[in-house]
C-alpha cells in the first residue's frame, strides 16, 4: 500500500465518529459532538453595537456570557425570523491553547450521526475562488449528503477575534 492511501485512511479513520445534524435553509450539516457543549431553544440576545454582521450579540447562559453567531448570515444566507425549531448550539471553539465557547444560530437541529470514516469524502473542490477549508468532509447518509464542518475553521481567526472581544465587552458592562 503506498503512503498516499494511509495518509489517506488515517484521514478517514480521524474523521469518523458521531455528528450533531442540524439544518440551515433546507441544508443539513454536521459538526463533530466532542465540540457540542449543549444545545438551547432560542433566547433574547443582546446586540452588541460595532460587530460584524454575522455577531447576533451575546447571551447570559448560567452566568457566562457567551457570544453568538448567525450562521446564515456568515454563509451568505437569506435571513428568516426565529420559528420554534431555531435553537442556539453551544460549541467549544479551539483557540491557540485554549478553548472559547460560542452559540451558533441553526434553523433547527436535527439527529446525532455516527458515520464511518469511508462515509466521509473530501469536500468537492470549486477551485480557488471558493474556500471550502471550513468543510471537513461530506458525511454520506444512505442517498443524502451532509455537510462537516470544522467549526474551528468555519469560524477563522479574525472571526473569533471579533467574536471573543464581543463577549469580553458584554462581560466587562455587566459588571
Amino acid at each position: 500500500m503506498s503512503e498516499q492511501n494511509t495518509i489517506t485512511e488515517q484521514q478517514q479513520r480521524q474523521k469518523a465518529g458521531k455528528y450533531l445534524t442540524f439544518v440551515l435553509a433546507d441544508e443539513e450539516y454536521g459538526l463533530g459532538i466532542l465540540k457540542v457543549r449543549e444545545i438551547i431553544g432560542y433566547m433574547n440576545i443582546t446586540a452588541v453595537p460595532q460587530t460584524p454582521d454575522y455577531v447576533k450579540g451575546v447571551i447570559n447562559l448560567r452566568g457566562q456570557v457567551i457570544p453568538v453567531i448567525d450562521l446564515r448570515t456568515n454563509f451568505g444566507m437569506e435571513l428568516t425570523e426565529p420559528t420554534e425549531e431555531t435553537c442556539i448550539i453551544v460549541v467549544e471553539i479551539s483557540r491557540g491553547d485554549r478553548n472559547v465557547s460560542t452559540g451558533i444560530v441553526v434553523d433547527r437541529v436535527s439527529e446525532v450521526l455516527d458515520i464511518s470514516g469511508e462515509d466521509i469524502e473530501d469536500p468537492p473542490s470549486f477551485g480557488e475562488a471558493v474556500d471550502t477549508e471550513f468543510i471537513l468532509g461530506m458525511g454520506k447518509i444512505g442517498d443524502s449528503v451532509k455537510i462537516l464542518l470544522d467549526i474551528d475553521k468555519v469560524l477563522g481567526s479574525a472571526d473569533l477575534t471579533a467574536v471573543e472581544d464581543t463577549a469580553e465587552a458584554a462581560a466587562q458592562d455587566e459588571q
